[in-house]
């Protein structure tokens, strides 16, 4: 808190400078966007983020779980040859818990996959990779506007600002290919007799990458929560759930909805209610 309040009365001593004021005149903390970007979001952007949502939260989960975990309800191994355990590999035993990790991160980066597809084929990539170099001063001007309190005027429907730009294009094409390339080392999908490979891309390096990534989803998560209630709550809703550029209460009756189904997920991924599909992949032992 000390330390909050320290960059909070920072940054409004800076903006008391002038030529700090003038640097945020003429960086206001958006970047140039390609005119062809389009506007808003649609359909299909607020179903990927509300299956995003739900599938993070459970894969972080589940993946603390597996990390603290000192006696696993139970272990499933994978039948041989099957998906979870290709051709030429020895089925690996793992525990129940690291085998509903891996089946959410399946769906996670088949998700992600039609996501990116997405992007590129409506255009709506330029909306989150920077395509000028004007980006870092209005990231830097963003940066003092937020950490001051007073927010950037924005309107994130047409034009990102430059700091959101850059966090979304760096988690979507950097953050989550580093948390499936970091993953896949200690899955049950990893070569079993791949010495060089193996000494190509050791499991430390894995360890010592899947963690810190998965810290910055949840820091990512706790900041975009954030802004996106103290920044126009109502407005923002809308725009991630209903695809519409109106402050009405229907993004946040959905937003409250899928709260619960996440919740109502949270509970069924219990192994009373796991098991029974974990001995339909493979077989389950105590």
């Amino acid at each position: 808190m000390i330390v909050a309040v320290a960059v909070v009365l920072g940054a409004r001593w800076l903006r008391t400078l002038e030529g700090v004021q003038e640097f945020i005149a003429t960086y206001d903390g958006h970047s140039t966007q390609l005119e062809a970007a389009p506007e808003g979001m649609p359909w299909w952007m607020g179903w990927q983020h509300f299956f995003n949502m739900f599938l993070i939260v459970l894969i972080i989960r589940t993946g603390l779980q597996v990390r603290n975990e000192r006696k696993p309800p139970g272990y499933w191994t994978a039948k041989k040859g099957s998906f979870f355990s290709p051709k030429g590999n020895t089925p690996k035993k793992v525990s129940l818990t690291q085998w509903l990790h891996q089946s959410l991160d399946v769906l996670w980066v088949l998700n992600g996959l039609v996501f990116i597809i997405l992007l590129f084929v409506t255009g709506h990539w330029m909306r989150i990779v920077p395509t000028d170099w004007d980006v870092f001063p209005n990231m830097l001007s963003g940066a003092i506007q937020y950490a001051s309190l007073d927010w950037p005027t924005e309107n994130g429907w047409v034009h990102y600002n430059a700091l959101q730009t850059v966090a979304y294009g760096f988690t979507v094409f950097i953050a989550a290919p580093l948390a499936i390339l970091s993953g896949i080392r200690f899955s049950t999908w990893w070569p079993d007799n791949a010495e060089k490979l193996n000494k190509i891309y050791p499991v430390e390096w894995a360890r010592a990458t899947h963690f810190p990534v998965m810290l910055y989803f949840v820091g990512f998560i706790i900041v975009h929560v954030f802004l996106v209630f103290f920044t126009g709550a109502l407005a923002n809703l809308n725009h991630m759930y209903t695809s519409r550029d109106v402050v009405d209460w229907w993004g946040l009756v959905i937003f409250l909805v899928s709260l619960v189904v996440i919740a109502a997920a949270w509970f069924l991924t219990k192994p009373m209610f796991t098991t029974p599909i974990a001995a339909r992949m493979g077989k389950v032992s105590k």
